[in-house]
Parts: structure tokens; sequence; C-alpha cells
């Protein structure tokens, strides 16, 4: 039997299997990159083995290193979590060559699957070999991996090229392998994928369906199970051929295969030899543990030859740290402050005072919420996300509240395009009105009617408040009485540091407010207090191009150099930050004057990387 178990993997993943180990009884082994010196699941294994580095070609990508870890740790089972080496063929060889139990798959089985070439020639599609400007629009994707990265759209057949370098590059940075290929990209398609487990004594069992067409970048940010409004007939033939390219390999453990569902056929796209990221909706929904599972494949018992029966709905949304309204811009910073009501599961690798970095990715954690019924679990999981406390940098929870409560997502079977066609809406900003009030009330309790200000005391006082992410400026008055504090518009019943109440138009509303230096959290609204006079700003060069965020330098455009000549919209500056690549383009035709980006700079946010003098002529 498995008594020790090494996660090759960091943050939300590897704290979910070592919960699993845990409740079995497993000791569990991290191994962590010096940027994760202190990351939770590096505190809550019973040992934890440093690899040294940040990025993670020098460390979550180094198998040699993790082998050498589980052997000085003195595990004797290894799982790869999701991403990394997760489908590496090479990787699990090198765990079974090492005298591990590699928990995942046989290495033909990857070989077979992990690579969507081989997976599609195996089921008997081809991809494109030349395209031509009838198979337009197309996607270029990574051959291994997944996760959103290494895949771009292309409808220009002049964009290929470089789309083609650009995703062998990510791809590359996050997977270790930069092959990428072509397939046709089918429009207003649903992503739909079925859960398989396998065991080696014959059995596969297809845990239903899920949808995950609320995408961003390729990436899901929604997920749900069972997929609503398919057929019996379609849902019948989904979980056929899952089964039969589990057995096509001779699969053990979980795994999933995705299809594009588009009027009313599915098109096979890949098979993913791990656990995925949203398998805690199937686990929901069929009341089974996918860990617990892949462990008692992995000692070689079997399943049992009758699949649990599903019962009810569940949904997964996933926190980021990014601004949707910003290009889905990652954010770095401190996460001062996370929690949801219990009535949800919370997946996250992250406690309160945790540093958000650049190196990994931008998922805080995963909300999921289980129901009797899809209405239900939609209105439990907004619920619930609405009433969390994410105290930190700028996330994505806005938008998922209202994602949940459209109505075209809640009457089912959107498709990838929902993003697209909705993001504006579902970003445009709706502060409270009173929020910027609460904030000055709470930060004036305990004042002294003559101390703090010098103003008269019957004169109103006066701050201002940005919210974020938007960068509304308020302007909020109030004034210390004989009976305490008071303010137009609104009755204040009570004000303290922690909690403000007031009475609008005969309605008592609550508002808890924290501050983390100079950001004022008020109902999970984000406010920054400004000084009273304005602080003077630094005047940057027209034409100057800042770092949208921190990261790296990855890559610059071919021959870029001062003084040469670039166009409007040219891709000039890649930047990586969070396992995405972002381009800075020209802002203008003209001449490059200053260059200051170089391949492997770190860069904060605001930092200069180049100047284009605009041609006048």
């Amino acid at each position: 039997m498995i008594t020790s178990v090494l996660v090759a993997n960091r943050g939300e993943i590897a704290c979910r299997v070592f919960r699993t180990c845990a409740e079995l009884g497993i000791r569990t082994v991290a191994v962590y990159s010096d940027a994760d010196e202190n990351a939770l699941h590096a505190r809550v294994a019973d040992a934890a083995v440093r690899l040294p580095g940040a990025s993670p070609a020098e460390t979550y990508l180094r198998g040699d290193l993790i082998v050498k870890a589980a052997l000085a740790a003195g595990a004797d089972a290894v799982h790869p979590g999701y991403g990394f080496l997760s489908e590496n063929a090479g990787f699990a060889r090198a765990v079974a060559d090492a005298g591990l139990t590699w928990i995942g798959p046989p290495p033909e089985a990857i070989e077979a699957m992990a690579s969507k070439t081989r997976a599609k020639e195996l089921m008997g599609i081809e991809p494109l070999k030349a395209v031509t400007d009838e198979d337009l629009p197309v996607l270029v994707k990574a051959a291994a991996g997944g996760g959103g990265r290494g895949m771009r759209v292309v409808r220009e057949l002049a964009e290929l090229d470089a789309q083609l370098a650009a995703a062998g590059a990510e791809a590359l940075s996050a997977f270790g392998d930069g092959e990428v290929f072509v397939e046709p990209y089918i429009e207003g398609g649903r992503h739909v994928e079925v859960q398989v487990m396998a065991d080696a004594h014959g059995t596969v069992w297809a845990l239903g369906t899920r949808d995950c067409s609320l995408q961003r970048r390729h990436q899901k940010v929604i997920e749900e199970a069972p997929a609503p409004g398919l057929t019996p007939e379609l849902e019948a033939s989904l979980r056929e051929m899952a089964v039969r390219a589990a057995r096509a390999t001779g699969y053990r453990g979980a795994g999933t295969v995705e299809f594009l569902v588009a009027d009313g056929k599915a098109h096979f796209l890949e098979m993913n030899t791990r656990l995925q990221v949203e398998h805690p909706v199937t686990e929901a929904v069929f009341g089974v543990d996918l860990v617990a599972l892949q462990l008692r494949v992995a000692e070689g018992e079997p399943l049992g030859e009758e699949a649990p029966v599903a019962r009810g709905h569940s949904v997964e949304a996933r926190l980021y740290a990014e601004d949707p309204a910003a290009g889905w811009a990652p954010q770095t910073g401190t996460l001062h402050r996370l929690s949801v009501p219990e009535a949800v599961r919370l997946d996250t690798g992250f406690t309160d005072g945790d540093p958000i970095g650049v190196h990994y990715d931008a998922m805080l954690a995963k909300v999921v919420a289980h129901a009797p019924t899809r209405a239900e679990a939609l209105r439990k999981l907004a619920g619930a996300l609405e009433r969390a406390v994410v105290h930190g940098p700028v996330t994505n929870r806005e938008l998922l509240v209202r994602s949940l409560r459209h109505p075209e997502f809640t009457a089912g079977g959107t498709d990838t395009g929902f993003y697209d066609r909705h993001l504006a809406a579902l970003t445009a900003p709706d502060p409270d009105p009173y929020a910027p009030l609460a904030a000055a009330l709470a930060d004036a309790h305990g004042r002294s009617r003559f101390g703090g200000w010098r103003n008269v005391a019957s004169q109103p006082q006066v701050k201002h408040y940005r919210t974020e992410p938007d960068g509304t400026e308020h302007e909020v008055r109030y004034r210390h009485t004989r009976d305490g504090l008071a303010a137009d518009g609104a009755r204040v019943v009570r004000a303290t540091p922690a909690l403000v109440v007031l009475e609008v138009d005969g309605v008592v509303r609550k508002f808890d407010v924290a501050v983390h230096g100079e950001r004022v959290y008020v109902n999970g609204a984000a406010l920054t207090a400004l000084p009273r006079l304005p602080e003077p700003v630094a005047r940057q060069e027209p034409g100057s191009l800042l770092a949208p965020m921190p990261g790296t330098v990855v890559r610059l455009a071919e021959g870029l150099a001062e003084g040469v000549t670039v166009a409007a919209g040219q891709p000039l500056i890649w930047l990586e930050a969070m396992k995405m690549e972002h381009r800075i383009t020209a802002p203008a035709s003209g001449r490059l004057t200053a260059l200051h980006a170089a391949p492997g700079r770190q860069v904060e946010v605001g930092a200069l990387l180049a100047v284009v003098q605009e041609d006048q002529s």
C-alpha cells in the first residue's frame, strides 16, 4: 500500500491532494520553488523539499529534481496534479524507474493521448497541414498541456506565423514542450467533457458530463455538471466515445475526454490524461473523491463494476487575481483576507497574508456549490461569491456573480463566445454610492470633535476616495455633531472602525469595513483613500510604452532596436506574467527612440519599456 505521496505540483491542487491523503492516513511531501518558500502547500505537507529557482523551467518542470526529492523524503508514490509535468510520459517513466508508484495513467497512454496531435490521429482526425484562406478561422494549440496556454485564434493568414511562434513560446514555458499544431476553429460551440475513471481490471467508468463553455483566453472560468440541455442520445454518444478513447489506450486512473458540441454534433478535441481543475463538480454530483479513487487504482485495487449514481447539480467558479475590464490583466499583491460562506466548498492554495506573485497561475481559489437543481446551485454559488470576503488584488469576483445571474447563462447551453458578447456589460462599473461614505465614517470614528481636524466642528469634513479598479473618484462630506456623526442623504445609526450602519430611505443597511494600508474594503468594494492634496504625477514622454503589469520580458520583435521604424499596432514586446503572454504594441507609426526592455528582464507595473516617437508627416 501507498504510505507517503509526493505531489509534483504547487498551490491549490497540491493542497487538494494532501487533504485526501491526510484523510487516508498517508504521509505527504511537498516540493517548492524559492518563490513558494512560504506557500500554503509547503506549510501543510508533512515534509517539503526545496527546488532551487523561481521559474517553472528551473523548478516544477525539472522531473529529475522532483524524483530526487521523492527519494530523499522517503515517499513511495508521486501524484502529478495538473499542469507542469502531469502529462509528461518521460516523467512518469522516471518515477517508475526510480521504484516509485506513479499515480496516473501508464506512460503509453499518456503518449497516445497527452499529445493532442497523436490523440487526434488515434481518433481518426488529421490536423491541418497547410492553411489557406478557405480554412480560416483556425486555432493554434499546444500539443501538450492545457489550461488555455499556447492557444491562439487566427483569423488572418498573415498572422499565422507570428501566432505559431507565440503559442510555441508560451507552451514551452508552461509545459516544457513547444510543439503546436493547427485545427479548424468552430465558432459558437459548447465545451463539453466527460470524466472517466479506469482501473487495471478492465473497468471504465464514465462519470457524467461537464460544461465548461464560459472561458476567457481559452481558459475555463465557470464549470458545471452535468452539462445542461443535451439530448439523451447526444449524452450517451459522448459517454460512449469517452469510454472508447480510454479503452483504446489501456487507460488507468482519472482522465477527461473533451468535445466541442455544435449543431447537435460532438467534435473530439482531446483527452487530458490527468485530474482536471474542475473535478470537484463531478465529485459533488457523484458523491466520490476522485483523488482517493486515483490512489486506489494506483494500488491495483478494482473500482467496482457499477459506477455511482449522479445526484443534483454542481457549479464551480474560478476566482482569479485579474482585472477582466483591463484585458484580463493579472494582478499581484498581498491577499489580506479570503473567506467564503460554509455552505460552499473552497479549494485554494492561499491563506490570509500570502503574496500573489508573477511566476504562476492567477487562480486564487475554486468555489463550488451543489444543490438538487441547476437553478438552486447557480443561486447558491452566486450568493456565496457575493458574500465572500476577498481583500487584496483586484479579482474577477464581480464578473463571476454577474455571469452566474446572466439570463443567457441561467437559461443553459451558452457557448464559448459568451464573454466576447457580454464582457462590456458584465464589467461595467456599478459602485455602491454609500460605500465611500461608510469608509469615511469608519475612519472618523473615535476622532475628537476638536482633535485631528483643525476645521470648525460644525463644518463638513471632506474625504476623497477612488473606486477600484475603475478609478472613479468620490468626494464624501460628513459632520461631527453633539449627537455623533451625521451625513446628508443618510442617517448614521452606528459607526465603528469595522462596521457602519446607515438608514437610507427608511431601510437600514450594514457596511463591513476593513482597512489595509491606503486600501479600504466596504462590503467587498475596494476603495483607495486619496490624500487631501493631490500628489505630483510623474510625466511620461509621449509614446511611452509602460508595463501594464509586473512580469518578465520574454522576447522582442525581430530586429527591434533604437532608431528602427515601427507601424501602429505592431507587436514589439512580449511580457509573461502568471503563465500568460501579453503583447505590447506600438501606439502609433513612427520611430523607436528608446528601448529599455530586454529578454529575461523582470519589470514592475508602470516600468518604461520603450518610447515610440510618432511620425508627424
